[in-house]
């Protein structure tokens, strides 16, 4: 379920700045940031207002509801958490619905790279300073949900210490990793630690890339869909980042009626949208 059209166009955000987006009921919701409503009127205050034409440097995805997002590419990043091999290595756990995001993910990268979105992946990982600061509620519930493997604690198959920078467990899982680097050494994929279920839950590297780079708009997979990556939806749209969730790039360990909440929720409000399922099948068009 998504977020009925409108009836007519309508700007959200304040119309004397910067940080606004226009939805036309046609189904088209303009992230670009480029056309208030206003100086539409006035350029041709004798006609009703139409969508605008697609510039240079962005770009039309459809999303459910049988509307249209348009990015500024340019302020747009792909945000793609723990698809890390604690998470997704058969000889570490099994996550069939994990381990299906990766295909997508395969192509669905090289896409966005293309049209110079910012690839980020965030990830789990802590220094062993960190260790000492993790609270125990953290702690505890990790410990519990994960076969009594805390942070830190030793895995065996030479996978080392459980999200400790640097160990094989906390690589990304098989060909994203080399995916990664490819990215990497082109300057366009970057790789974010975060120490929290949130990547944004406070000042955090993942917000200071955001900001350095003046992002707006975050496209989100990953796992799991209603831990880390819904987490990072929550704090992400209460920072004022306009959020969306793609599909088949995401998935989780947890019994399916909640993995479609966080569908539900993505997709039925104003702040957030779900991208079409087949995202993944657009990327070979």
């Amino acid at each position: 379920m998504s977020a009925p059209h409108v009836s007519k166009p309508v700007e959200f955000g304040d119309p004397k700045s910067g940080d606004f987006c226009v939805e036309y009921p046609n189904g088209l919701v303009d992230l670009s940031r480029t056309n208030h409503l206003e100086h539409q009127k006035r350029s041709d205050p004798g006609s009703s207002v139409t969508t605008p034409t697609l510039r240079p440097g962005q770009l039309d995805i459809p999303v459910t509801g049988d509307k249209t997002v348009r990015l500024d590419t340019d302020k747009t990043a792909f945000v793609i958490i723990d698809m890390q091999n604690f998470f997704l290595h058969q000889d570490i756990r099994d996550h069939p619905k994990g381990l299906a995001c990766v295909d997508p993910l395969m192509k669905v990268v090289p896409f966005f790279r293309d049209k110079n979105i910012k690839i980020l992946w965030v990830n789990w990982g802590f220094g062993d300073d960190e260790l000492r600061s993790i609270p125990p509620s953290l702690a505890r519930g990790f410990n519990a949900n994960h076969g009594n493997r805390g942070f830190g604690s030793k895995l065996r198959g030479g996978f080392g210490r459980v999200l400790i920078k640097g160990e094989k467990n906390t690589e990304l899982y098989g060909p994203l990793q080399g995916l990664f680097e490819d990215g990497r050494d082109k300057g366009t994929d970057f790789w974010i630690y975060k120490n929290r279920m949130s990547g944004l839950w406070n000042q955090t590297p993942l917000e200071d890339f955001l900001k350095e780079n003046e992002i707006k708009t975050l496209l989100f997979a990953g796992v799991n869909a209603d831990d880390c990556v819904l987490g990072t939806i929550i704090d992400a749209n209460h920072k004022g980042y306009d959020c969306i969730l793609i599909e088949d790039t995401t998935a989780t360990t947890s019994p399916d009626i909640t993995y479609q909440a966080v569908l539900y929720n993505a997709g039925n409000t104003k702040c957030s949208m779900v991208l079409n399922p087949l995202m993944s099948k657009i990327c070979d068009v």
